[in-house]
């Protein structure tokens, strides 16, 4: 976790006030958390760190691309993502993390590791079904998407006429229409 040290933010020689941290986040930085599931990433991440006298805010801002494949056709893709995450930390007696929005630290720290956040408000951004734009508006061409349109059941199919249908099955269709 040596490569995560430029996440480290000594608060304690910070002056009370706003202070603004920037990251660039690529694949390296997934590949220390061991997390494979996006093709290349291009990612700017703007920290406001806010140290006031009792506890610091910390604003997240996330913007930029992910690279991934398409949940239907597997054809890789730019995924737009934007998010915000809001961080108090307080200080306490131990450690606790139970709210995913206020973190208790030690009353001795005097630093704070923001990696992890970072991490996880890439991930959530990213949309839980992940579809090619191509796919939405048709304009996609893929093996995938022509074998499902070959393999889908054909309109013309379902509606069978009369003559096809076994004429056991029309006294049913009679009750249907008897209510």
């Amino acid at each position: 976790m040596k490569a995560l040290k430029a996440y480290i933010i000594p608060f304690t020689g910070l002056k009370i006030g706003e202070h603004h941290f920037d990251y660039d986040i690529d694949n390296t930085f997934f590949q220390n958390f061991e997390y494979d599931e996006f093709n290349a990433v291009d990612v700017k991440v703007d920290l406001k760190f806010e140290k006031k006298t009792t506890f610091l805010e910390l604003f997240f801002s996330a913007n930029g691309t992910v690279n991934v494949n398409c949940d239907l056709t597997n054809e890789p893709y730019n995924q737009e993502i934007d998010g915000e995450f809001k961080l108090v930390i307080k200080f306490g007696e131990a450690y606790n993390d139970d709210n995913e929005d206020i973190l208790i630290i030690p009353q001795g720290e005097h630093e704070i590791n923001v990696a992890q956040y970072i991490y996880e408000l890439i991930i959530l951004a990213v949309p839980a079904k992940r579809i090619h734009p191509g796919v939405e508006d048709g304009t996609l061409q893929s093996d995938i998407l022509s074998k499902l349109d070959e393999l889908s059941p054909n309109k013309e199919n379902k509606t069978k006429s009369d003559e096809d249908i076994d004429p056991r099955w029309n006294n049913l269709k009679k009750l249907l229409t008897d209510k």
